[in-house]
């Protein structure tokens, strides 16, 4: 594909001079900037700072970077008027980055049926966040409402969380093109300068930003797919920021004067997604074999150094009490597997595993651990390695790489939004739930805290139990740093480059 070459820098103040250029080495860039239709690892890094929620969870607000307490973003103020209505006080005079004053029409039109939480909304997932609103009213310039359809519990950590970015609606609709804009404009602390296609993406410092004057003057996310030319880059100077860094270079990283180290385990997992409909693993046994004759333990020792985390199931610590610490969830049994496999009369047939180079870190080792730990088994993987893994189809699309983040620190913002039907593995029907997604809907419709812990139970026993896939990991993500620059990672995939969390050190 020719690279094209976005440019917007024209009517930008002059950049100020006092202030350094970030630059960030990555694996991948998104294919545009919108960031309810980007909604994985590589794409919310970038749009992160260039948009902005009503509400923010305050990442800082924990010294491991993944606090959870929300805190006014764009909304000054929100109160509940009862279980269903939510009102909002906005900011007064926040500016868009094209120069606009956001309005209540703005937030009623970014979450409007249209647009995102409707069946059949522009943005394809955005009903799997906003699916449970029932309107958006504006009362007035700088006060909007939202009503949900029935009571939602969770509706302020939705508002703070993934595809809820506020976008400006005269801007979109005018850049639309009869489907979305590539680059829509945010009130982040930067907008966007240049984009050239699987090269760079550059922001630059919008100094209007409500949160306080941007600390760099621009920021450039370099792709460079290869570890070793990340690290060299960020050695020689040429990169601030290294993404993707393996545990194993870590301390070569430390070993240089000005750079260093900072590692955070992510609130997301590395799975392998299973089609269902494959004729050789249609049998839910097959699948519950694959997961059983999988050693994730020995996979955290080899590959990550034993900095990775097992978790019990497809939950987190962070749900509280809807976190069940005593589940076992993630099995390794090789003696059930095969079990398992002689019931299921599997003869040996060519199971398909496809996964991308370089897009997760390890992906490719932790394929050909699994390989041999199927193999012994008697399950016979055949390792696919391909440039775009939703591209693969028919026999070819057994398995699947993938991860899972936790939108919000609940089970509608991790199982049930990841695994449901607005979610592409049931819209790719690979998987097509009826008992999950009755379940998830009684989730959604629960407030009763004893009641959501139960629903939630069964909705990973159906998990479990069906095996559509199945979790790796948390990984270890590893960032290197030139010492100068003070940046604290989060447990989430965002880069957040705002004033409160990014400033320089000793020139460098």
């Amino acid at each position: 594909m020719a690279a094209s070459l976005i440019s917007v820098a024209s009517g930008f103040p002059t950049l100020a001079q006092d202030r350094p250029d970030l630059s960030v080495a990555v694996a991948a860039l998104p294919p545009t900037l919108e960031p309810a239709d980007q909604l994985g690892n590589v794409s919310v890094r970038i749009t992160y700072s260039m948009f902005d929620t009503l509400i923010r969870r305050d990442f800082l607000s924990s010294p491991n970077g993944d606090g959870a307490k929300l805190v006014p973003s764009l909304a000054q103020s929100w109160r509940r008027i009862d279980d269903r209505t939510l009102e909002i006080k906005l900011r007064p005079e926040v500016k868009f980055h094209n120069g606009e004053i956001m309005t209540a029409d703005d937030v009623a039109f970014t979450f409007s049926p249209e647009r995102l939480s409707g069946a059949n909304a522009v943005m394809k997932q955005g009903p799997a966040y906003f699916g449970i609103l029932e309107k958006v009213e504006v009362i007035d310039p700088l006060t909007v409402r939202f009503t949900t359809k029935n009571p939602d519990p969770v509706l302020e950590q939705r508002l703070a969380s993934w595809a809820a970015w506020i976008v400006n609606k005269k801007d979109w609709l005018e850049h639309a093109n009869g489907k979305f804009p590539k680059f829509p404009v945010g009130t982040g602390p930067f907008k966007l300068s240049e984009y050239k296609q699987d090269q760079s993406v550059k922001l630059v410092a919008f100094d209007d930003y409500f949160g306080g004057r941007p600390t760099a003057a621009s920021v450039t996310f370099s792709n460079v797919p290869e570890q070793a030319t990340r690290i060299a880059g960020l050695v020689s100077g040429e990169f601030d920021i290294a993404t993707n860094i393996a545990p194993d270079q870590i301390d070569q990283i430390n070993s240089y004067p000005d750079v260093e180290a900072r590692s955070v385990v992510l609130g997301n997992v590395h799975t392998l997604v299973y089609n269902t409909q494959n004729p050789v693993i249609k049998d839910k046994r097959v699948r519950q074999a694959m997961n059983l004759a999988i050693d994730r333990q020995l996979l955290v020792e080899a590959l990550w150094n034993g900095k990775a985390v097992v978790p019990k199931s497809h939950q987190f610590p962070e749900y509280g009490a809807l976190y069940n610490e005593n589940r076992a969830g993630l099995v390794y049994d090789p003696e059930k597997a095969k079990r398992l496999l002689k019931e299921a009369g599997y003869k040996g047939e060519v199971i398909h595993y496809a996964t991308h180079a370089a897009y997760y870190l390890n992906a490719v080792p932790a394929a050909q651990a699994i390989m041999e730990m199927w193999k012994a088994v008697g399950i016979n993987g055949q390792l696919n390695i391909v440039e775009n893994v939703d591209q693969v189809s028919g026999d070819a699309r057994g398995v699947i790489t993938n991860s899972n983040t936790i939108r919000y620190p609940d089970p509608a913002g991790g199982l049930w939004n990841l695994w449901g039907p607005y979610n592409k593995i049931q819209m790719t029907k690979d998987w097509q739930p009826t008992e999950f997604n009755e379940l998830g809907e009684k989730l959604d419709r629960t407030t009763d805290i004893a009641q959501r812990r139960e629903v939630f139970q069964k909705m990973l026993d159906v998990w479990e139990d069906e095996a559509p896939g199945t979790i790796l990991y948390q990984p270890l993500e590893t960032y290197g740093v030139n010492k100068s620059v003070e940046w604290k990672p989060y447990t989430s995939y965002y880069m957040d480059l705002r004033p409160y969390n990014l400033s320089f050190g000793a020139k460098r």
